[in-house]
């Protein structure tokens, strides 16, 4: 979780829910740690009609 979602003040109180809280963020990090990254974005930069129809027709294919 994001600390920018936080947008509201809230009060943890007792040594139960202190516990709770404490251990709700430590595990949120560490699984922060072990998140693989996101894939690179492959990009394809077409430049004329006949390119568009050769991406395109890849398109079909894959997706049939």
């Amino acid at each position: 979780m994001a600390t920018s979602s936080i947008t509201k003040n809230f009060g943890v109180s007792g040594q139960r829910q202190v516990e709770k809280f404490a251990n709700a963020i430590e595990e949120s990090y560490q699984e922060s740690r072990h998140r693989a990254p996101t894939p690179d974005l492959r990009i394809t930069h077409l430049h004329s009609s006949e390119e568009i129809k050769k991406f395109m027709a890849k398109r079909k294919k894959t997706n049939a």
